[in-house]
């Protein structure tokens, strides 16, 4: 198996890099501590872990150009997109640089007639959907941040949509990545399926860095819908909340999303989004299809949460209105913060069977009320994916070890119920050790067959999946 964890720094090879880099690049290659740092960490607990150099890419050619000069140092090599991922998979945990690819953002090419497009790595989610809106065009994989669509490529990010239209390994026709020895490969052509060969795009989708560089992506489109209908329905418990998304996915009532917020998340994002919502948990849900459609999907929808109890149920047209409940939906991470100024925000990320929601999320409410954690809770019910975030002083050795505790705890529980310890965020280095235990070691030992293979000297993102 790849192990990053027990190689050694390369001093003498990133030395002779970043002199190498420095001339090639000039003031495009940064080494101070500020930028190093900030590629170093983002939106984590995980301790920051500095790249030795930060290079600033533009084209497919140089990311093979700075890949060749640190195979041939055995040197690792860290992608880097918009820095909003979550369990540590920019961090260098033996140094090495960091290739940001913020400067390749370009929409290369849309096939409105064949619903697809081309881009590079660095072009944001809410910049794609801005550049298709006019052709009546737009990508829904919507994690939240308007994060890369490259990095949202290599986590297999997933999100709000995915109800409805899947994640990204169902809306990546095919990539173009540079692999460990520098050479540029495509996984596939544009066809909408093929029987050739190996599935390489899946296996690149979700990589997570450490078998190549993702440098341009093919996505599928959608249509931007006639009509879309947001609403909110309150409910007596996160229980009855959970049946009401199960009974949603067995009628087969084609949500585009539906999630769930208990109650102490439901209040920080009205002290945060100045809102009155009432302080209960509650399903958010948006509709999507004809006039007639969407009408008949919010009723059909009223009449399932009644039976749960739901109540307050209100839905709306007006994009104003539906922008600022989905804008308090995605400000959910920062309102909670506010719960416990000066903490840090632990974050989870399970997703279990539909059938199993309900339990999963009473029994995560009832362990973190246990232990006395602050842990507010939202969920891509649709799918099951949920994420309990503890509110940690992390200056408090003994409140750090009790967060790690639950997190385990709820890690363990979700892969119990046949689902898995991370539905979008992937493992980087934050769920290491949970991957063993949900898949097994002769699984992870095909992994890592395939890591080695694809990167012998292991400088492809080191010390992210395995451990």
């Amino acid at each position: 198996m790849a192990d990053g964890g027990m190689q050694m720094r390369n001093e003498d090879g990133i030395t002779a890099v970043l002199g190498v880099l420095k001339q090639r690049f000039g003031e495009r290659f940064q080494t101070g501590e500020a930028i190093r740092a900030q590629h170093g960490h983002t939106t984590t607990w995980i301790a920051n872990q500095m790249p030795d150099g930060v290079v600033f890419a533009q084209s497919t050619e140089e990311v093979s150009e700075i890949v060749k000069t640190c195979a041939a140092h055995k040197v690792p090599i860290i992608a880097f997109g918009t820095g909003t991922s979550l369990e540590g998979h920019v961090n260098a945990p033996l140094g090495g640089i960091s290739i940001d690819v913020s400067q390749m953002d370009k929409v290369l090419e849309v096939n409105a007639g064949d619903l697809d497009c081309r881009v590079q790595p660095g072009v944001t989610r809410e910049a794609l959907n801005t550049h298709l809106r006019d052709q009546g065009l737009f990508f829904p994989i919507d994690p939240g941040a308007n994060a890369s669509i490259g990095g949202m490529t290599a986590t297999r990010a997933s999100g709000t949509n995915a109800v409805r239209y899947g994640t990204m390994k169902d809306n990546v026709i095919n990539v173009e990545a540079v692999m460990a020895d520098g050479s540029i490969i495509r996984t596939a052509r544009r066809a909408k399926k093929t029987s050739a060969g190996y599935d390489l795009t899946r296996l690149m989708v979700g990589s997570e860095g450490t078998l190549g560089i993702i440098t341009e992506i093919t996505l599928r489109l959608q249509g931007i819908p006639e009509a879309m209908s947001a609403a909110r329905c309150s409910f007596p418990s996160v229980e009855a909340a959970a049946r009401t998304v199960m009974a949603v996915i067995q009628y087969g009532l084609p949500v585009a999303r539906i999630e769930l917020l208990d109650a102490s998340m439901v209040g920080a994002v009205n002290n945060y989004s100045k809102l009155e919502l009432p302080v209960s948990p509650m399903l958010l849900l948006e509709f999507h299809g004809s006039d007639a459609g969407v009408a008949e999907q919010a009723e059909t929808f009223g009449m399932l949460a009644e039976e749960e109890g739901g109540t307050g149920y209100a839905a709306t047209k007006t994009l104003e209105e539906r922008n600022k409940l989905w804008q308090a939906r995605h400000d959910a991470y920062w309102a909670m913060l506010q719960l416990r100024p000066g903490c840090d925000a632990v974050a989870s990320d399970v997703c279990v069977p539909i059938s199993r929601l309900a339990d999963a999320l009473t029994q995560s409410e009832a362990k973190a009320t246990e232990m006395g954690l602050v842990a507010p809770t939202v969920s891509h019910a649709g799918d099951g994916n949920f994420h309990a975030t503890v509110l940690v002083n992390m200056e408090d050795a003994a409140e750090v070890a009790k967060a790690k505790e639950f997190i385990s705890w709820l890690n363990d529980m979700a892969i119990g119920m046949e689902g898995t310890c991370t539905g979008e965020h992937g493992i980087g280095q934050g769920k290491r050790p949970y991957l063993v235990r949900e898949l097994g070691a002769e699984t992870l030992a095909v992994m890592g067959a395939i890591k080695k293979a694809l990167d012998p000297d292991n400088i492809m993102n080191p010390g992210k999946i395995f451990m």
